[in-house]
């Protein structure tokens, strides 16, 4: 697992990861500064750690994957 291999803009894995950590914070943004209803909180800190773990959960598969066959003869690693 190499922390390095986290960054890989062509791969739609990355921009998802971002988007669900980006939505995730602004999730927890509007939990702190909005008065919710109590189900409202709920359901919207819910999605806020749904995106979270999926957002962690691509960012470790990304990290374990192995490099492309493209990566490693342009000399990206």
């Amino acid at each position: 697992m190499k922390l390095s291999r986290l960054w890989q803009p062509r791969n739609p894995a990355f921009w998802l990861m971002v988007a669900l950590n980006v939505l995730s914070s602004v999730l927890a943004w509007i939990l702190r500064t909005y008065p919710l209803v109590p189900l409202a909180m709920i359901v919207v800190a819910g999605f806020a750690l749904v995106n979270a773990w999926l957002g962690i959960r691509l960012a470790v598969d990304l990290m374990r994957a192995t490099p492309s066959e493209s990566d490693q003869t342009s000399g990206v690693r």
